[in-house]
């Protein structure tokens, strides 16, 4: 029982490799994009009430998060026409992220990536940003929405990684 987490967030992978083999804006791909979002919300949640969280688990998911966004970048790249400074913006991002898991990896020898509320409300608005794009008229104000808010996640985990004494995967917050 305590695996099914665990094989829920590895059927996320699965599931946003299989994207890649369909057009963006299909119903194929959107019904699949939102199974994965149900796996990304059932895997957590069916995690803590059965008691089976685990390092393992929340390195998984983290992943499969990783994975899930990866796909859909290189799925909608070449339609949503994003300006050079909003790439600047995505390239400063990806370069906190990675500097807050090289801090998590050079402090507590692990790779991580928290689970903090910024990080939930990151990956809740790029979901419904991409579950909405064929109705959005102005792509450049989401995408600046989308990379105001996974900024100020981004500085706010790399500041939690640089101050904490010890690897704290589910800390929801600097403030709490």
């Amino acid at each position: 029982m305590k695996l099914i987490p665990n094989c829920i967030s590895f059927l996320r992978i699965i599931l946003s490799v299989l994207l890649l083999f369909f057009r963006p804006l299909s119903l194929l791909f959107h019904t699949i994009y939102i199974i994965c979002g149900l796996t990304d919300i059932m895997d957590g949640y069916i995690a803590r009430k059965m008691g089976a969280t685990s390092r393992f688990g929340a390195r998984l998911d983290s992943i499969a998060d990783l994975v899930m966004v990866g796909v859909v970048l290189i799925k909608y790249y070449p339609i949503v026409k994003l300006t050079d400074q909003i790439l600047i913006w995505i390239i400063a991002i990806s370069i906190l992220r990675l500097g807050s898991i090289s801090v998590a990896y050079i402090k507590f020898k692990t790779f991580a990536i928290l689970h903090t509320y910024g990080n939930k409300l990151t990956g809740i608005v790029l979901f419904v940003s991409v579950i909405l794009y064929p109705s959005i008229n102005n792509t450049t104000v989401i995408a600046y929405v989308i990379c105001i808010v996974a900024s100020l996640s981004s500085i706010e985990e790399l500041i939690i990684q640089v101050s904490s004494n010890k690897l704290q995967l589910n800390k929801r917050s600097i403030f709490l």
